[in-house]
């Protein structure tokens, strides 16, 4: 059977995708087995490696910790980099998939597939050079899950050491029909600003018999979650979307010991930096006043460990990218795509992280990628598919992995002719 889309006047570079799925789909089957967690990418680092260099692109590892980057140069052109992520979640995968993942680690968030997108779509533009010019580089970005990998390889010179980007294009995966495209809006975040940090509670311990000689951490750590949720529902306008997580609490050891201390580990989303700073601004007011009013011997420590600017897509490539997805698919494949909490560190590519990369004016444009199974999402009507970071998130492989390798090159195609 073709995977070629079934489209008249397909850009004639696509009619070679029949021969570079069997490769693609073999490499996501043995990354999707074997995940590896943020900054431990070792393994998916020199397979991504391996694979570019056997396409024919010079490869360069260890860029920004695991960071792989592949350069295929064709002529004077426009120099447009394609990024993927290398890391997995630490979570234990229950989909029952014959290839599922036993080591406790699980691609939950479709980042096997983007590589193997990356990998096709790079495939493709090898086979097909005679049809295009310029420069194609393929970047596999390690520690995207935890936000920290984008700035370590710009921060490792990326944009000095390959190139300054005509575009960077990106694309993922999302509980929607198999094979569906949504682009964001011409002014709204795609994705959200967003930020963790932890927060610790100092108190004074003891024994458990004796509470009036102690200052309990965890009595006040639980006013601390129930104040935090205020932030949500009475000093966020309901207009504006912001969402607060406490994903994690750690503290004592015993059931007959107060800890001396107990740690919360905080989670902020907001579609703007603005509403993202003020929502960081109350969360340290109000854990420093529960402290007081607790009488904590020391003030509470505030640590913000990540944080990632809202990501917008720059209209004007944006709007070019998804007429050549139209002219693809079709329109009714074609969607937009609503600003969504979910938090990405891509914007650093742009404008966001002109401090690391010194590039004003990048443009960058990302789309979302639908994998739910058809038969799945028609029976439910979108209600019973997992979504990304469940343990039972299962791309429809067969008809999402085709659909990325086009998509992902129709839109290099697009900036490398612009």
């Amino acid at each position: 059977m073709s995977t070629s889309p079934n489209v008249p006047d397909a850009p004639p570079v696509l009619a070679a995708i029949d021969e570079v799925i069997r490769p693609a789909l073999t490499f996501y089957l043995d990354v999707h087995r074997h995940p590896e967690v943020s900054g431990l990418e070792t393994r998916t680092a020199a397979l991504f490696a391996d694979r570019l260099a056997a396409i024919g692109l010079d490869v360069t590892r260890d860029v920004g910790g695991h960071g792989v980057v592949g350069v295929l140069r064709n002529g004077d052109g426009p120099r447009v980099y394609l990024r993927a992520e290398l890391d997995a979640l630490p979570l234990d995968e229950r989909t029952g998939l014959p290839y599922a993942s036993t080591n406790g680690a699980m691609h939950a968030c479709g980042h096997d597939l983007h590589l193997a997108a990356a990998i096709g779509a790079a495939d493709l533009l090898a086979r097909t050079a005679t049809r295009w010019s310029g420069t194609l580089v393929v970047l596999g970005q390690p520690a995207e899950e935890t936000l920290t990998g984008a700035s370590a390889v710009l921060k490792d010179g990326l944009y000095a050491r390959f190139g300054r980007p005509a575009a960077v294009l990106a694309q993922h995966a999302a509980p929607l029909p198999a094979g569906l495209i949504a682009h964001g809006g011409p002014h709204a975040p795609v994705v959200a600003a967003s930020a963790a940090l932890t927060v610790v509670v100092h108190g004074r311990g003891g024994h458990a018999a004796t509470p009036q000689l102690t200052v309990d951490p965890v009595v006040t750590a639980a006013a601390v979650i129930g104040r935090l949720q205020t932030i949500v529902a009475r000093e966020t306008a309901p207009s504006e979307q912001l969402s607060l997580t406490v994903g994690t609490v750690h503290a004592g050891t015993a059931v007959n010991v107060v800890p001396d201390t107990a740690e919360l580990g905080i989670g902020v989303r907001a579609l703007t930096d603005d509403a993202l700073d003020r929502a960081l601004a109350a969360v340290d007011r109000i854990v420093r006043a529960e402290c007081a009013a607790s009488a904590c011997p020391r003030d509470p420590g505030l640590t913000v460990v990540t944080r990632s600017p809202a990501l917008r897509g720059d209209p004007a490539a944006t709007r070019a990218v998804r007429s050549a997805h139209t002219d693809l698919y079709g329109p009714r494949q074609v969607v937009t795509w609503p600003p969504s909490l979910a938090a990405e560190d891509f914007s650093l590519y742009g404008d966001a992280g002109l401090n690391l990369h010194g590039e004003a004016g990048v443009p960058l444009v990302y789309w979302m990628l639908g994998v739910a199974s058809p038969a799945q999402w028609a029976a439910s009507g979108g209600t019973d598919v997992a979504p990304n970071h469940s343990a039972h998130f299962a791309p429809a492989v067969r008809t999402a992995l085709p659909a990325a390798v086009t998509a992902l090159t129709a839109a290099a195609l697009n900036r490398l002719t612009d």
